[in-house]
């Protein structure tokens, strides 16, 4: 076997309709577009959800609840995943990122109070739940808010 003799399996491949190329082509003159109408001129189409001019669906339905455009996200982490660090490690949402512990750092990172910790740290986060502030001193570590 030599890489100029290799041709695909009989059938798994089909050459592409050139249309548009002559009416001995039988795909000639419309292209396979009919005569006249919205689908025969160049960009003529529906936009996506158009239903003929009925009032399309997404519009029917009732409209519930609203977007508060001040909400402010945290990215959390549990003080038990903070186990995984060594003693006297500097811990900081940029490690936490790094180690993949969260995705996006979003508005800030918060630490959450679910779980124990053995380990003495010093957690450097925005926000903190009063049981994580307690779990980590309670271990001899430390919190810092940033």
């Amino acid at each position: 076997m030599q890489l100029h003799n290799l041709k695909p399996t009989p059938g798994s491949t089909k050459t592409r309709k050139r249309v548009g190329r002559g009416t001995g082509s039988g795909t000639g003159k419309t292209a396979g577009t009919g005569h006249k109408g919205q689908n025969s001129r160049s960009g003529g189409n529906t936009r996506l959800g158009f239903e003929g001019g009925q009032t399309p669906f997404f519009k029917r339905l009732p409209k519930r609840g609203f977007t508060n455009h001040f909400r402010v996200e945290f990215a959390t982490v549990n003080v038990s995943e903070l186990n995984r660090y060594e003693e006297g490690t500097v811990v900081t949402p940029e490690l936490l990122l790094q180690d993949r512990l969260i995705r996006k750092n979003l508005d800030g990172l918060k630490i959450l109070g679910n779980g124990n910790i053995d380990v003495k740290l010093t957690v450097q986060a925005n926000k903190f739940t009063a049981s994580a502030v307690e779990k980590i001193q309670a271990a001899g570590g430390s919190v810092e808010v940033i």
